[in-house]
Parts: structure tokens; sequence; C-alpha cells
């Protein structure tokens, strides 16, 4: 606690920098609005999944979320940057692909959906083209994390904002969390409010959308984080989180807190190893977490990580193979019972997007 109040002491102290950092994006999208930095669209409907800040907000679940929704229906493709690859272009996940090759993000897609055409390059508008030669029947592409690189646009764009740390009560970087203007809130067709209290109320609910203020024509979904059952990591075999279970957390995500709170429900305790976000994890990391593991004295104890830190780990898989090494999946379920409605909005785009051209 004291070092997070620290953190955000200092912080205080880069606001020139802040200032300056507002006013280079400023510009930059004024030159994209005048049509001074020319920005490209493509003949066929392009859905992005993005957000005003750094940090987590969901973005990879929504991803997953609309390709369960899709995929039965479209022939779907996925392009992400590949955050932290150690490679550099374009890249199509095939059989022999790592994390290291294309990122945590999209291999978790890859191994989720090993049908789907998942892409990464840092230009979207030559990945695209890319990913169209490689997989013409292409119908559908999701742009993950794309909201701020307007080179390419988008026909429906679906904003996600963290409940616990809403853009409209948020700063610029470094001071605080913003990489874009908060007016550009207003390009987008959806809002998506994620990591709300599951008991959420109409009331608050209302609160929220008077504060972001959506513009005509733009609609505001609220969800909330569901886990489902952790599944080994080696084995994919499922076990539940029995209230007398001693839980090591292993994680390298941006926001672990709901994942906290989760344990601090369900679990008797649990100890917590926290790297950098999309950390790279190293055989002294993997010695640290045995250490660790090996210190706790339950008689039942598991090891517990992310989707996205599992699949950084499946490198040691030999490693790994006989440790009690659980997954455990997230996904958004929406509140008020507006999944259907949400589900709606991105099916109208696709079956009118020709109309709309």
């Amino acid at each position: 606690m004291f070092s997070n109040f620290f953190l955000k002491s200092f912080r205080i102290f880069l606001l020139p920098f802040a200032l300056l950092y507002w006013l280079v994006i400023g510009i930059r999208n004024w030159m994209f609005d005048k049509k001074i930095l020319p920005s490209s669209s493509f003949g066929l409907p392009l859905i992005c999944v993005g957000n005003l800040s750094v940090g987590g907000t969901g973005k990879s679940p929504m991803v997953e979320y609309l390709v369960l929704s899709l995929k039965d229906r479209y022939k779907l493709g996925t392009l992400s940057r590949g955050y932290k690859r150690k490679t550099t272009g374009y890249a199509l996940a095939d059989e022999k692909t790592t994390a290291l090759e294309i990122g945590d993000e999209p291999m978790q897609f890859h191994l989720k959906f090993p049908d789907l055409p998942v892409a990464v390059g840092e230009e979207r508008i030559v990945a695209i083209p890319q990913l169209l030669h490689d997989r013409p029947e292409t119908q559908v592409i999701i742009l993950d994390d794309a909201f701020q690189h307007r080179t390419v646009r988008a026909g429906l764009n679906i904003l996600l904002t963290d409940y616990n740390n809403l853009f409209t009560r948020d700063f610029y970087l470094p001071t605080g969390d913003l990489r874009d203007l908060k007016s550009s809130y207003k390009r987008a067709e959806v809002i998506v409010v994620t990591k709300c209290r599951k008991d959420l109320d109409e009331t608050e609910k209302k609160k929220i959308i008077r504060e972001i203020r959506p513009v005509p024509g733009q609609q505001v979904f609220f969800t909330c984080i569901d886990y489902s059952r952790p599944y080994h990591i080696i084995t994919r075999e499922e076990r539940g989180l029995e209230s007398t279970v001693d839980i090591l957390l292993v994680t390298g995500i941006a926001n672990p807190r709901p994942l906290k709170k989760m344990l601090e429900d369900y679990s008797n305790t649990y100890q917590m190893l926290q790297y950098a976000d999309h950390h790279i994890f190293t055989i002294d990391d993997l010695q640290e977490i045995r250490r660790t593991f090996d210190k706790l004295t339950a008689t039942d104890k598991v090891i517990l990580t992310t989707e996205k830190d599992a699949v950084r780990l499946l490198k040691f898989s030999e490693e790994i193979r006989e440790l009690p090494l659980y997954v455990v999946p997230v996904r958004h379920r929406f509140l008020f019972d507006e999944g259907p409605v949400f589900d709606k909005r991105v099916s109208d785009f696709i079956l009118h997007f020709k109309k709309e051209e």
C-alpha cells in the first residue's frame, strides 16, 4: 500500500510531461480529423477492440467473446500488434508458433481457437492486406488494441474502460494512464464499462452513463468478470478451488486486482508472485516459483496463473508437467441482461456493412 501511495505521489511530479504528451496526441488527433494524416478503410467489416488507457481493461477476453459469438457464422481473423514479441513485421500463427514470436495475447487466441487465423503486425494498414492474401476466405477481422492507431478506420469501434478507473476520471501519461485524448471516446460506436461489481444497480449505471456523456448513436454496456473452472496447464484437467486450498498466484498482467479479489473470497490463503505486465518468464523465475510453492505448508496446494501468463510458461512444458499449475479462464458477462443487445449491435454491423459503405 505504501509503495502504491508513493508511486501515485511521484507521478504528480511528472505533470509537465503529461501536459506535453497531451499536446502531442492532441495535435496528432487533429491532423487525422483534418485528413492531414491519412487513414484507410477496407472492403470488409473491421471490428476494433481498444481503450484509451494503458493497463488491463479486458481487451483479450472481449476479443474472445466476439470470436465465440461469431465464429460459427463468419470466417474470422484477428490482428494484433504482438506486444513484447521478439520478432517484427507481419506474422501468421501456425502449429510451430510460440508466444515469443507473436506475443502472449495472440498466442492465447491461437491456442484456444486453432482454426482461427491469428496474425500480428505493427503496421495494421500493411498487415491487413497480407492477412487477406494468406487467408482470402476471411470475412471479418477483429483488430485487437487498435483504437488509437488511426491509420486504419474500423467500421465498429468497441471502447473498453475499467469501472475502477474510468477514462473520465483519469489523466494523461505519465501522471495518469491515458494514452489518448478523453474526447476520442466520441469515435467509438460502443462503450463497455468492464470489471464492474456484479451487484451494480440501475442507479449507479445511469450515473456512470451521465458521466460518460455518450454521443447520439453510442451505446454503453456494463460487464463483470467471470472466472471459469481452472484447468491444468498441460493436461487440461479441471479442478475446483475449495476453501481449504492454499494458492500461489503467479501473474504478470497489468491489473491483477479482480483475480486477487476472487481469491480472497474463495480460497483459504494465498500468496502472490507478481511480475511486470507481459513478463517473459525465465528458468530463474521458474525456480523462484518452485521455491515459493514448496514453502506452502498446506496438504492441498496449487499454483494458479492467468491464460496470458500460461502461454509464456508453456516453453517449460517438461519442467512444469508434474506441478499442480492451473490456469484460470476469464470471460466477460454482460450485466442487466444486455448481452443479446450487444450481440445484435455487432451482428447488425456485419450484416449491413455493404449498405453502410
